[in-house]
């Protein structure tokens, strides 16, 4: 699972040959786990607050197009 980015609290990775639909991967210090789908930016899975990952989506939201381009290519 490569690591896309790292933040103080978390990292974002994507798995390869993962299910639809596109999404990431957000692993907090603590060991819990949220997905995100890329399209809408939107829990879809885990026990973590959006305030909790409010710097993710932000930059998420900013790289949408490498998220989804990313996605794309582990998939293969």
């Amino acid at each position: 699972m490569p690591v896309i980015e790292r933040f103080p609290n978390c990292g974002v990775r994507i798995n390869a040959n993962d299910h639809p639909p596109p999404h990431f991967h957000v692993l907090m210090n603590d060991g819990r786990e949220a997905w995100v789908t890329i399209a809408e930016l939107k829990i879809v899975y885990g026990k973590v607050a959006v305030r909790e990952i409010a710097e993710v989506l932000s930059w998420a939201a900013a790289n949408r197009s490498v998220l989804a381009a990313k996605f794309k290519e582990l998939q293969r």
